[in-house]
Formats: structure tokens, sequence, C-alpha cells
């Protein structure tokens, strides 16, 4: 009779562990399946810039450059001060391998020259967006910022067609003798208008993605000064040139296109020393 009763009461127990288990078995698999449909669709890390390191900024610049852009380094007389000139003044950064910087300041009897060019290697910090993407949306801050002018309207005209074609057209190469024998306020180009084909506008054939902008300071002001900025991208790395020049006399004028011309030769070496 005991084990009559003792039998049943087994069964009994069984079966409410048997559905116990069944139970928490369907709840656990459950969220194993969710862990392994998280990790089934993960997508791979975005692959890293095309660049680890940078250029030592000041020691990128050639003298050539640096005769074309500063006119007056060559009209240092003292030799000590004029190879200080050269060597510029290195910005300050933190980490060298992310941003390095240089800038030169150069007077002569008719103008004062700055220049500052520095790079930028930009890394992601997010495996889903790549270095040079993240490089593609700062660079587009950039641009935005510049607030460049609409490109002509090609229809409107073949004059107009004309012009916008040159917008992305490198400017055309200044002469042997105006590329560094004076500083370019010796122009007589007028001032409030400028040529269409050198207004700011984006640049093709430098980089992956380019523009430049050409500002001058107001007529009220004592001097004007004329400050050229191009500023491209390679892959993970943005480059800027910013070169301004303000003539000693106050009836002068920086030319915009001598100055456009040599920033813009300035930009195609640094590129082509970035892919060196």
């Amino acid at each position: 009779m005991q084990r009559k009763a003792y039998v049943p009461g087994i069964a009994v127990l069984l079966a409410a562990l048997l559905a116990g288990c069944t139970g928490g078995s369907g709840s656990g698999g459950a969220a194993d399946d969710s862990k392994g449909s998280d990790t089934g669709t993960t997508a791979p890390a975005a692959q890293p810039g095309k660049y680890r390191t940078l250029p030592e900024t000041c020691g990128a610049v050639d003298h050539d450059s640096l005769d074309s852009l500063l006119p007056g380094i060559e009209q240092i007389a003292d030799a000590e001060t004029r190879d200080k000139a050269y060597e510029g003044e290195a910005t300050l950064t933190y980490d060298t391998d992310r941003r390095d910087g240089c800038r030169w300041k150069v007077e002569s009897t008719s103008a004062t020259d700055h220049l500052l060019v520095d790079f930028e290697r930009v890394v992601s910090y997010d495996n889903a967006v790549s270095d040079a993407n993240k490089a593609q949306e700062i660079y587009a801050g950039k641009q935005t910022a510049a607030d460049l002018p609409e490109p002509a309207d090609s229809s409107s005209s073949s004059a107009s067609s004309s012009a916008s074609s040159s917008d992305t057209a490198p400017p055309s190469a200044p002469s042997s003798s105006s590329s560094s024998a004076s500083p370019s306020s010796s122009a007589t180009a007028s001032p409030s208008e400028t040529p269409t084909d050198l207004q700011p506008r984006t640049l093709d054939d430098l980089g992956d993605e380019a523009f430049l902008n050409d500002k001058l300071s107001p007529a009220s002001s004592a001097a004007q000064q004329r400050t050229v900025t191009v500023v491209f991208r390679t892959s993970n790395v943005i480059v800027t040139i910013e070169y301004a020049e303000q003539p000693t006399a106050s009836t002068d004028t920086p030319d915009s296109k001598e100055m456009q011309d040599r920033a813009w030769k300035l930009a195609e070496k640094l590129a082509d020393k970035l892919d060196g």
C-alpha cells in the first residue's frame, strides 16, 4: 500500500520538475537567440584612415614656396635672421601625430605677409564610421562655415558658362617675375570687384575635395588685408593653408589672382608630399 502511494507521488514530482525545466528552457532560449542575433548582425569595424602620421609642418614648406608667398624674406639682410624666418614657428599641439602646424610672418618695405599651414589627421572613435568618413564630415563643416557663394548659372549665357567652368579650375600660374619679385599689393585691380573665376569656390584636382576662400578687409580699414584660404582633404587628413597680406600703404590692395596662385601651388605641393 505504501509503495502504491509513493509511486504516484514520485510521478507528480517528476512531472512538476519537468514542466519547470521546460518553462525555464523556453525563456533562456529566447534570450540566447537575441544575443546570437546581435552578434550575427554586428557590422565589421570601419577601416582605419590611410594616414597614421603627419609631416613635420615647418619643414614641409620648401624655401621656393616661402620665397613666393613671403617676398620680403629674401630682403632680410642678416643671414641668421633670414634662416630663422624660413624655419617658421610651430603652432601649439599636444600630439603631432594628430595635428601639426606652422606659421610664418615676414615684413618688407611694402607689405607684411602671414602664412599658416595646418595638418589635421582625423581618427574616428566610432567603429561604424571610418576615419576618412569622419574627416569628410569635419571638412564639410569647414566648407559650410566658409559660406561659399553659389556658382554662376552656366545656362544663362556662354559668358557665364565660361565663368562657371573656371570656378572649379585652378587660377592660371603667375609669371616668374610676379611670383617672388615683389608683394602682390603692387597690382592695380579694383578691390571691390573680384572676377567670377577668382571668387570663393570649390576646387577640382586637389585631394579628395577642396575649396578656396578669398576675403578682403572692409574698405574703411586703414590698410586693406586680403586673406586667401585653401582647405583640402585627402582621406583622413585635412590641410588648411591661410595666406594673408597687408600692404604698408593704405592706397594699395593685395592682388587676388597672385595670392590665389601662390596658395594653390603650395597646396598642390603639400598634397604631393602626403602621397609621396
